[in-house]
């Protein structure tokens, strides 16, 4: 894929995009009026999401620990969102400097910033695609240059699948499991309508309205993703109770967002 020309890339800042509300709530300053406008809608009706996207960045940064100290050597991050503090390959590069990191999103001010970050780190590189188009993204020539499908890699999807209410995320899913060999992960984390229900549809809502639709799904609906998969202990948690550095000290009460990684054998 060839590099974009910055200057022609249209950034739709006067519409809310999901990365750039995510950074607003991690606080970081990559958003606009259109962003902010709509995380604070969405911080008005519950406001632990805050939190919620704190512990959702913890829960990525211990999954990919335990990926690197399982000898994964290759992360392909969907959905990555904007760079922020610890990221993946940061993460993974502490303890295995060989560590290969492709990220993808669809939105092309996520295009610009992590070119920009990663420019000069041979072992990353950052792909324009949509998460809805598996298929292109495993044949991607930037994909293949840097991700071996031969060999064991970590698929990550944090905090993405609820951005696709149009199509059932196993079916996305099924493509990159089929694509990577046995002893390959998929790290994954989604919003659930199993606690508070009234303030996950209150959210979704705010969502639909900045034009970014948004669905949370139920364990069940999650535990189909896994299909083919070995899930991890504890299985699918809570976003603080997947194998925690330490005590847990978040209210769960607020916390409606599952967290999981499997194996596929």
């Amino acid at each position: 894929m060839t590099h974009e020309d910055p200057a022609r890339i249209d950034l739709h800042v006067d519409v809310a995009h999901p990365a750039r509300m995510y950074d607003y709530y991690l606080g970081g300053k990559d958003n606009y009026e259109a962003d902010r406008a709509a995380a604070e809608a969405a911080l008005d009706a519950a406001p632990e999401i805050r939190a919620i996207a704190q512990e959702n960045r913890a829960f990525l940064h211990r999954a990919v620990r335990h990926l690197v100290d399982s000898g994964v050597r290759q992360f392909l991050d969907l959905g990555a969102g904007l760079p922020t503090q610890r990221n993946v390959h940061e993460v993974a590069q502490e303890t295995a400097p060989d560590t290969r990191v492709v990220y993808v999103d669809n939105d092309p001010i996520v295009l610009v910033h992590a070119r920009a970050l990663l420019s000069g780190l041979g072992r990353t590189a950052v792909v324009q695609a949509d998460v809805r188009d598996p298929e292109r993204i495993i044949a991607d020539e930037q994909v293949r240059s840097l991700i071996d499908f031969d060999q064991p890699l970590a698929v990550m999807l944090v905090s993405v699948l609820q951005f696709v209410p149009d199509r059932e995320p196993h079916d996305i899913v099924a493509p990159l499991r089929d694509a990577m060999p046995s002893g390959g992960y998929l790290v994954l984390s989604h919003p659930t309508q199993d606690f508070r229900t009234s303030q996950v549809n209150e959210v979704a809502s705010t969502y639909n309205r900045a034009k970014a639709p948004a669905v949370a799904r139920r364990k069940s609906e999650i535990e189909r993703i896994f299909d083919g998969f070995e899930l991890l202990e504890p299985g699918i948690v809570q976003t603080p109770l997947w194998r925690p550095d330490g005590p847990v000290t978040p209210n769960l009460d607020l916390i409606w967002m599952y967290g999981a990684v499997g194996r596929k054998p």
